[in-house]
Formats: structure tokens, sequence, C-alpha cells
């Protein structure tokens, strides 16, 4: 019953059902698992593996949706779906279009505060039960030192700070070398330093990079975790440090497509106005998944980790004749048209990011 005292007619239901089964479809086809049970009361629900899934429905007015995973882009939507496309819908549809998304973004921006506040007071009591660490499995694996992180059970416990000195979440990693963040917890320019600044600060991604690093330099490291966090602690760190000399340690992903690992490391350096330093392998049998400053540690001996750090290039000369230098690009591409006939098509709106989206739909109306 709908709550108006009379049954819900058969073409509503049979409405609702279909308009959540197209939510669902479009769902997969971003790469998210649904819930087996689904609400379309406009609200906004978690589903999955920690309740890490979100998702909005709205059944009234133009059926539409949206969906994401806190453990991917740090929660952004990645899956919107509208029953109509924009150019059918009525100007007030658009409208009340524009008010849902704005309410949906409320609630979200909420929902991530709480999940971060709640994650930073489990890792504060974590990080004071668990022990000093002395030796692990995966350290002797990797040949490096503990350099302040901490045992909690098997695992080694990490802790993520962001340039205030505020614990915000822990990585652990375990003794097979795999690793997992706290759901919930906040990564965007949060890191874990070894060393002081003196002078300068070495960026890098994995914590066996950056302890690599500290070990052949004796500089200042601050490891990010994941490439797609270089920027956002860079960053923070020049905000901190302004006259701070900053080198981004690249992972070389030579055998990734776009080799993201020097791709982010170097956006990173053009963004603060830093350098760019990465692992040479030349001379040495280097095998697929030979990436990191780790890799040339073992493979090479600590002295070759050196010389990479020293050999970093400052990002403001790099352009695109000497692109190769960073071993981004290694030779010049064919030769294209400068000039092409193409056929004139309707921009995809639902391909923009929701508040741009919603910023163009309301100039074009």
């Amino acid at each position: 019953a709908t709550g108006h005292d009379r049954p819900e007619s058969a073409v509503t239901i049979a409405g609702i059902r279909t308009t959540i089964d197209q939510f669902k479809t479009a769902m997969r086809e971003a790469g998210l698992t649904p819930p087996d049970v689904m609400l379309d009361d406009g609200q906004m629900h978690r589903f999955g593996k920690n309740k890490n899934g979100w998702y909005f429905l709205h059944a009234d007015g133009v059926p539409w949706g949206e969906a994401g995973d806190w453990t991917v882009n740090g929660g952004d939507c990645v899956c919107h779906w509208c029953s109509k496309s924009d150019t059918a819908m009525t100007e007030a549809e658009r409208q009340a279009m524009r008010e849902r998304i704005k309410a949906m973004q409320r609630q979200r921006e909420a929902d991530l505060v709480q999940r971060q506040q709640q994650a930073a007071q489990d890792a504060t009591k974590r990080w004071a039960a668990a022990t000093p660490c002395t030796q692990h499995p995966y350290l002797t694996r990797k040949g490096i030192m503990p350099h302040g992180v901490r045992i909690e059970g098997d695992n080694i416990l990490i802790p993520m700070r962001s340039t205030d000195g505020k614990l915000h979440s822990v990585q652990t990693i375990a003794p097979d070398g795999s690793k997992l963040f706290m759901p919930g917890g906040r990564i965007k320019a949060c890191y874990f330093s070894i060393g002081r600044p003196d002078g300068s600060v070495i960026v890098a991604e994995g914590y066996a990079t950056g302890a690599s690093i500290h070990e052949a330099t004796g500089s200042a490291v601050a490891i990010a975790f994941n490439a797609g966090n270089l920027l956002d602690v860079a960053t923070a760190l020049r905000s901190k440090y302004p006259d701070l000399r900053i080198v981004l340690a690249a992972d070389d992903d030579w055998k990734t497509p776009g080799n993201p690992g020097m791709t982010k490391a170097e956006a990173a350096a053009r963004a603060v106005d830093g350098y760019l330093a990465k692992p040479e392998f030349f001379g040495y049998d280097r095998a697929d998944g030979a990436t990191d400053f780790n890799d040339l540690h073992q493979l090479a001996g600590l002295a070759a980790v050196k010389a990479g750090i020293d050999n970093a290039i400052k990002t403001v000369a790099i352009d695109a004749g000497s692109a190769s230098a960073t071993g981004i690009n290694d030779a010049w591409p064919e030769h294209q048209p400068l000039i092409a006939k193409t056929e004139a098509a309707d921009y995809p709106l639902d391909a923009l990011p929701t508040l741009i989206r919603g910023a163009v739909i309301e100039v074009c109306g």
C-alpha cells in the first residue's frame, strides 16, 4: 500500500520495478554490484562489503539515480542514470533535477564527514593499541627497516596523517604484502613521513619505496600510498613549506598502459614546481614487475637508488622534445593532419560530473 489507504496499482508497481531494474543495469555497466533489495525513496543508502557502496534513487517525477563507492575516486559518483534525456525534459523537470542533485550532494558530503570522523577515532585507538615494529616478514623480503611503523596482530600498521599531524586513518600490510585501507578513512592529502625535511622532501607512492629512498639518501620522505594521491600530498606539502625542494619519486609502470606511475608523478611535480625522479634499470636484468625504487634497491643496491634521486629532473624543463627523458614517450608519434571533417553530434551531458552537468544544464536552459 502507498499509505493513502488504497492498494498500489499493478501499473505503478510494474513501473517501480522497471525503474529499479534499469538503475541496477546502469550500476552494473559502471562496474558496481547493486544490492538485491533497493529503495527508490530518494534517500542515500549504503550497500556492499563494509557498506562502502552508496546510491540514491528517485522514482517520483522523472526517475533518476546516482551511485558510487567510497573506495573509488574518493567516493565520487561513477553511475548516473536518468529515465529521460536532458533534451526530452521540460524546464520544470530540469529545475527539479537540479534541486535533487544539490540535495544529494549535501547528503553525501555530510555522510563523508561522518564516516571520516568515525574512521579517525577508530584509527587513533588502533594506533595506540599497536606495538612498535622491530621485524616483519614483509620488511625482510623488501630489505628495509621499520622507520616507526607498528604491529597489529600479524600486520604492519602505518599511520596516515595530514600536514597538521592529525591521524585520519591507517594502512595495514599483511605478511604476504597485501595492503588494506580503513573503510571510510580519509586518504586524500594524507601521508606517512620518514625523517624530517631539511630543505627538501621526496614524495613516493608506497611504504617500501619510501623506506628504500630514505635509507639511500637520508632525506625526508612522504609516502602518499598510491599514485592518485601524489598530487594532493605534494600540493599540501608545498602549501605548508613554500620554499621546500620537492622531488616526486615516480614508479615506472612500464608494462601498464599509460604508465600511471610516471604520468601522475610528473603532473604532481609540475603542479608544485618540483623535480621528477625515476628508477633507472639500464644494465640490469629487469623483470616485468620491477617498477619502483625498492625493486631497484633489491636488484642493484642503495647506490643505484641514490643515483636515481640525484638525477631528478626539474619539471619546468621537460617539454615535448625532451619527454623521453622521463620515460613517458620513447619516440615522436606519427604525423597527423591538422584539419579533419567530423559530423556534429549532441554532447553527452550524462557523461559530465554531477556538479558540472547541473551548471551546463542551467546555462543551456
